[in-house]
């Protein structure tokens, strides 16, 4: 917050707008109020048809005049038969993102109605914005990781990924932003998993949102409840005083036999978003104990 701190003397002919008097004639204007880090965040929803299809898609876009800060997902009916392959924010190297689609594939056949809901989180245009990505290798292993690391001088807002060639046959295990409570993620790694065997070639490319450094940023979390259920859900806030700027996920225990099927950020077209809830099923039953690991991004309100 700034205050004007110099005070001024005047003549006694001068005639002079008195704001605040204070000893010996001095005037101090009034303190102008502190700025957010990022003003004007909102979430935005876009969702995908409803129907018995084997692959749904919906894409989020940014009001006209608002950058895409972190993205999230849901999936609706499907309950742990849908697999989001697509969490693709668009933008680039030297362009700012505006929108995010989201894809999901049936991994088992459904003969039910389902749908996929896209969430972009939206701001007023953020100083050195833009998105930059890391592929992993692409072959036939059960297991591929990518990290995306933001530019020197940049801090992570948000997260992204994007499974190449596996289509309704990969999971992402691992959405995890680095950082912590008192440091600011500057990057993401994403790691997907085989749900079934299969012999094709795939790859995993992982997303991130960057930003000139962003006052108060850091990275918050919460553990589920660690058991052998067959759903848990967690959710993780920003502290007091900060709003959610991206998220991340982590599933830990289960290898390729959980499926995140929520990744709601919360908030709305007026409301800036301030936790994530992540729910998560196992994808075939799986007898061993697991848990979920929801990640905020957080910065300055």
């Amino acid at each position: 917050m700034r205050t004007t701190k110099q005070a001024r003397r005047f003549g006694a002919r001068a005639s002079v707008l008195v704001l605040g008097v204070v000893a010996a004639g001095a005037v101090i204007a009034p303190a102008s109020p502190a700025s957010a880090a990022v003003p004007g965040l909102v979430r935005i929803a876009a969702v995908s048809v409803s129907n018995s299809a084997d692959f749904h898609s919906a894409t989020a876009t940014c009001p006209v005049g608002k950058v895409l800060t972190g993205t999230g997902y849901e999936l609706n009916g499907v309950t742990g038969e849908g697999i989001v392959d697509d969490l693709r924010p668009n933008g680039g190297p030297a362009a700012p993102p505006t929108a995010v689609t989201v894809g999901a594939y049936e991994t088992e056949a459904f003969a039910g109605n389902w749908s996929v809901t896209a969430y972009a989180i939206c701001a007023n245009p953020l100083p050195g914005l833009v998105r930059v990505s890391a592929v992993s290798v692409s072959d036939s292993a059960d297991f591929h990781s990518a990290t995306a690391t933001c530019p020197v001088g940049k801090v992570l807002t948000g997260t992204g990924y994007e499974l190449n060639g596996v289509t309704g046959e990969g999971v992402v295990d691992d959405f995890r932003p680095n950082g912590g409570v008192a440091a600011a993620p500057t990057a993401v790694t994403v790691g997907a998993y085989e749900s079934d065997a299969t012999a094709l070639s795939w790859s995993a490319t992982a997303y991130a949102i960057c930003a000139n450094p962003l006052p108060g940023l850091v990275r918050a979390s919460a553990v589920g409840a660690n058991n052998s259920l067959d759903f848990r859900s967690v959710v993780a806030g920003c502290p007091v005083g900060k709003v959610m700027t991206g998220a991340g996920y982590e599933l830990n225990g289960v290898t390729g036999e959980g499926i995140v099927d929520d990744f709601r950020p919360n908030g709305g077209p007026a409301t800036a978003p301030t936790t994530v809830d992540t729910g998560a099923y196992e994808e075939d039953a799986f007898a061993g104990n697991w848990s979920d690991t929801a990640y905020a991004i957080c910065a300055t309100a």
